[in-house]
């Protein structure tokens, strides 16, 4: 009786758009997340809205859940959904799916009280990264995809680094909240180097309109790798600047030669195109910053908010904008004009919240209030725009 109780859920669920595939509630939500929590954190921030926060900083409270709330989102919308693609397999739907963004939401939920709940939250939110993990996991696995495996090794890294967090707030583990966050987001700068190797140029190919040849090459991909985990070991277990610089500093040549040779004048005809340009260029800024710390004596948070605003905000935006179109059966090429806006909005954000900070230090707090209402903008022009898109059936009738 309870087996065929599930199965007429599955089967009603299923009928839902909004739960056929991954990409569906996790965008949507993750677009809903960034505007709240960017909301919430503004409040806090820059109008001293009281949150309860204890035994861990504002900052580590507001930086753990842009990297496991919002970029986790994108990340698991983005994975279920490639995954499907890559193996033939079906990847969760129905009620599994919403299952799994229960999860996720629970733990959003808990989070938005400060660390009231901190404790209770860590039960949602490592069972929504460890059924994510699986959920992805199993199919590449099934099919022997084992080329995707650097992928799935990175969302166990993740999850492992979500632990260290919560096991750093509850006391058992030293320097745990630390690890959690800068681990969690070096993981995600290094899935984007990953992803971008494959993806960019794949794009650029395709999307341009005419024949390239973009420059690609073993050692580039083998200097990136290992310079990246050097970068990685020593920032966060050996804590060495002057090292971490000359790391970066080769992470930024290595970066800036990729981007040379995957550039050609089409690009600025897509901003589906420049905007993952964009997003790599801020990556690249972020090394930069990085190596320059010790020499002019430069706040961290610029590197990291390169990173993360820059970097991380402009291509989760660009990305969930084209799956969603492709997904949904529509051109990828006819994408709709107020993104385009958004995209500008967000890189112009970025510039507040990075740029200006070094010419005019002074307005600090001002530069950072104008980035935040830029960052809601963007992805609120994202919701408004997508929100049918992504609880609507395919425009092809298919399933997806």
């Amino acid at each position: 009786m309870a087996l065929e109780t599930v199965d007429r859920v599955q089967t009603r669920l299923s009928k839902i758009a909004l739960w056929n595939l991954g990409f569906r509630p996790f965008f949507l939500g993750a677009a809903l997340f960034a505007i709240t929590s960017i909301a919430l954190w503004m409040g806090v921030y820059a109008f001293q809205l009281p949150l309860p926060v204890e035994g861990i900083s504002i900052l580590q409270w507001h930086a753990h859940e842009m990297i496991y709330g919002f970029t986790m989102a994108v990340i698991a919308g983005f994975l279920l959904t490639a995954v499907k693609n890559w193996t033939g397999v079906q990847t969760l739907c129905g009620f599994s799916l919403l299952g799994l963004f229960t999860l996720w939401v629970a733990a959003r939920i808990l989070f938005l009280f400060g660390t009231r709940l901190i404790v209770i939250a860590a039960i949602p939110d490592m069972l929504f990264m460890l059924s994510l993990i699986i959920a992805v996991t199993s199919p590449v696995i099934q099919v022997k995809q084992w080329k995707q495996m650097g992928i799935m090794a990175k969302l166990l890294l993740l999850a492992i680094g979500n632990g260290c967090f919560y096991l750093g707030v509850a006391g058992v583990m030293t320097n745990g909240v630390y690890f959690g966050i800068y681990s969690g987001l070096f993981l995600i700068v290094g899935l984007i180097l990953t992803m971008g190797r494959r993806l960019i140029p794949f794009f650029v190919d395709v999307g341009v309109g005419y024949p390239v040849k973009l420059l690609n090459s073993k050692w580039l991909d083998l200097s990136s790798l290992l310079l990246f985990l050097a970068f990685f070991i020593v920032e966060l277990f050996i804590n060495q600047r002057l090292t971490t610089a000359l790391l970066s500093a080769g992470l930024f040549i290595i970066t800036s030669i990729r981007l040379i040779g995957w550039y050609t004048i089409g690009i600025w005809k897509q901003p589906l195109l420049w905007s993952l340009f964009a997003a790599f260029l801020w990556i690249d800024i972020g090394f930069l910053l990085m190596a320059l710390l010790p020499l002019f004596n430069l706040s961290k948070l610029l590197a990291v908010h390169a990173f993360s605003v820059g970097g991380i905000g402009i291509l989760t935006l660009s990305m969930m904008a084209r799956v969603s179109l492709a997904h949904t059966g529509r051109n990828v090429k006819k994408l709709p004009g107020a993104i385009t806006i958004a995209l500008v909005v967000l890189m112009v954000g970025s510039i507040f919240r990075v740029g200006l900070p070094l010419i005019a230090p002074n307005h600090y707090l001002i530069w950072i209030l104008v980035s935040q209402i830029l960052w809601i903008a963007a992805f609120l022009i994202f919701v408004i725009v997508y929100a049918t898109m992504l609880t609507k059936p395919r425009v092809d009738g298919q399933l997806g």
